[in-house]
């Protein structure tokens, strides 16, 4: 992967492909393979959705210090860069090789992530994935609001 795309900025995810990656994730993560194999039934894309998510979650992470913040970047932040780089180009190298069927693999990558890296204390992952998910969502609805005229719509999930 090169370090271009980790310097620029990610485009929204639609709110539909939030709500089935982060659904698949968590029905994962709980180990319902009923539910997960639905999810992939009805969304082909579901890949390419998980490596969405996951940059999303890897790249602020892991990324360098941008040019207005104080710090300076050490050995340690060009490591943890790398091995950003390192971790995404794996989740893209499985989806290539193994195509609609990288998506448990991939699924299971992130969930790791972020049960080693963005959990805390006595957090859980299913929070820290319920956390991600309104986020991404909220930002999703902002990029892509409902036209005008529309009704409004309540967005659940499993």
């Amino acid at each position: 992967m090169p370090e271009t795309a980790i310097a620029s900025p990610l485009s929204p995810m639609t709110p539909d492909a939030v709500m089935s990656a982060f659904n698949y994730l968590r029905a994962v993560e709980a180990g319902d393979t009923e539910a997960a194999a639905e999810f992939t039934a009805t969304e082909p894309r579901m890949p390419e959705l998980l490596l969405e998510v996951a940059e999303r979650l890897v790249i602020p992470v892991t990324s360098l210090p941008d040019r207005n913040q104080e710090e300076a970047p050490c050995d340690d932040s060009f490591a943890l860069f790398e091995l950003g780089i390192c971790f995404l180009g794996t989740l893209r190298s499985w989806h290539e090789q193994a195509g609609a069927d990288a998506a448990a693999d991939i699924a299971l990558a992130v969930i790791r992530f972020t049960t080693q890296i963005l959990t805390e204390n006595h957090e859980d992952v299913v929070d820290i994935l319920h956390q991600l998910n309104a986020v991404a969502l909220g930002q999703a609805m902002e990029a892509h609001p409902a036209p005008a005229g529309a009704h409004p719509v309540r967005i659940t999930s499993v």
